[in-house]
């Protein structure tokens, strides 16, 4: 093991700012603390809305529909996340007292929780605004890239989710995980949260440029089925160099993380296997209701004409 002055030290307050405490008709009122974590949790939602509405007109499809997809988006993801955290990590919690799923403050997120949350946000978007399902899931990963690496910034932020020790030269020291100290010390360790933000986004790059190509000729199912296979395969190989999260994951051949990856890279896998070989719907469809200039086309009132799929 290298000298802790040999490692980078992690000491990061994840509160950028607390505001109070307050008193209310007599009541004191805890302080109300801006943190880190939920800047760059919110972030990707703002950012992804330019980047979206960028795609969407590139391919003749109003910017307005972005507005909707991503009140979806939002709730998708917290209540997936939500939800997935209790279900998959803390279950004896939340039979223990079903409120503590609306105690978001407490902490208690799960990436693939909120893969499943964003899947049916998607499912119910595309189905009550006569998209196809496909079609915005290989719009919308672009975006999830994003967020990952946001998300991911958030956690070093936060000095969670932290690696394994290591003796690597850019390893790092995390004083405020208390969890992980060594014999009371925090020793130098691979810093997984970063490791974890520059492969998202580099999905991030290699999404944008491989749709950038295409545009609506994209083949239906490709940059989903690539990402989810891409994503996934970095985090089953990725919790090698992570400490475990809960302690039921110890001595175990795979974590749960690991467990809950398996099936998305199989379905990644068949997705891609299959992306544009619908004869009948290669590309996928969308209200194509702006023109070539960008103005909006049909009259008001009437139904959004949809692309359809050429053979």
């Amino acid at each position: 093991m290298l000298p802790l002055l040999a490692a980078i030290t992690w000491d990061v307050n994840p509160i950028i700012h607390s505001f109070g405490p307050w008193s209310v008709f007599g009541h004191q009122l805890g302080p109300i603390m801006l943190r880190w974590y939920g800047l760059f949790f919110m972030l990707p939602f703002v950012l992804g809305t330019f980047i979206l509405t960028h795609i969407y007109r590139s391919e003749r499809v109003s910017p307005q529909w972005v507005d909707v997809i991503t009140i979806y988006m939002l709730i998708g993801t917290i209540v997936g996340a939500r939800l997935g955290h209790m279900l998959f990590y803390d279950f004896d919690a939340l039979m223990a007292d079903p409120m503590v799923v609306f105690r978001i403050w407490q902490g208690g997120l799960a990436s693939h929780g909120a893969t499943i949350g964003i899947l049916l946000a998607c499912w119910l978007f595309a189905r009550n605004n006569k998209f196809d399902y496909l079609w915005v899931l290989d719009r919308i990963v672009i975006v999830v890239a994003l967020g990952g690496a946001c998300i991911r910034t958030g956690n070093l932020m936060n000095s969670e989710i932290v690696g394994k020790p290591t003796n690597v030269p850019w390893a790092f020291i995390f004083p405020r995980d208390t969890e992980h100290l060594i014999q009371g010390v925090a020793v130098p360790r691979h810093p997984t949260q970063i490791y974890e933000a520059l492969f998202c986004i580099f999905l991030l790059i290699l999404l944008y440029s491989m749709w950038n190509r295409t545009k609506e000729r994209t083949p239906r199912g490709q940059l989903f089925g690539l990402f989810v296979v891409l994503l996934f395969t970095q985090r089953f190989l990725g919790e090698y160099l992570k400490e475990n999260q809960v302690a039921f994951e110890n001595g175990h051949l795979f974590n749960q993380g690991q467990l809950l990856s398996i099936p998305l890279i199989f379905i990644g896998i068949w997705v891609l296997w299959r992306a544009g070989k619908d004869p009948q719907n290669p590309y996928g469809y969308a209200p194509r209701d702006l023109g070539k200039a960008g103005d909006p086309q049909p009259a008001k009132g009437a139904a959004p004409a949809l692309n359809q799929p050429r053979a």
